[in-house]
């Protein structure tokens, strides 16, 4: 089975609701960010999936397509990568690659992980994140922290929501100060 991963930039309080300018695809200005991009090209390769929900998906058609001097890799990343859009109101996506589940959420998201391939990430899409973790969809927490308190926003683990245990994959820190963790959901 595919392992389902939630990938989300973080806060040091918990939000990954960007309320504020926390957050640069390119990494902090004036920080060395070759080892942090090569983090995110590293999890690209072993993803042949990203899934989003509506919101955060429109929010990104509308911008990483049109990028045409990404330093990052992240256009091409989403460009060439097998999309998928969980919606009960999106019809045409609009965007090369993309595949709207329109479905109940859980039962379209267990066929996506039976299906052969790699990865499948998931990033922004609060909603979405919330009901694959209240599901026990979710194989993998990967969180890239940012020293940022913001006081406020959408947490991925609302108020009330445990999970009994993660355990730590991997951990490494980057100029800039960003943080990157990888749990398992065990």
């Amino acid at each position: 089975m595919r392992t389902l991963a939630i990938t989300q930039n973080i806060t040091l309080d918990g939000s990954i609701e960007m309320l504020g300018d926390w957050f640069d695809p390119e990494g902090p200005a004036g920080a060395d960010n070759t080892e942090l991009t090569a983090e995110s090209h590293r999890q690209d390769r072993e993803s042949d999936a990203f899934l989003t929900g509506r919101r955060t998906f429109e929010d990104m058609r509308g911008y990483w397509p049109q990028q045409t001097d990404d330093a990052t890799g992240i256009t091409d990343y989403l460009n060439q990568v097998q999309k998928y859009v969980v919606s009960s109101t999106l019809t045409d996506p609009g965007w090369a690659g993309t595949t709207v589940l329109s479905g109940d959420v859980v039962d379209e998201v267990l066929r996506l992980k039976e299906a052969p391939g790699k990865d499948i990430v998931v990033t922004g899409s609060i909603t979405l994140c919330h009901a694959l973790l209240e599901a026990g969809l979710v194989d993998e927490v990967r969180l890239f922290t940012y020293p940022v308190v913001q006081g406020g926003g959408r947490r991925l683990f609302p108020d009330g929501f445990e999970v009994p245990r993660l355990r730590l994959l991997d951990a490494k820190s980057f100029p800039g100060g960003i943080a990157f963790t990888r749990y398992a959901t065990d």
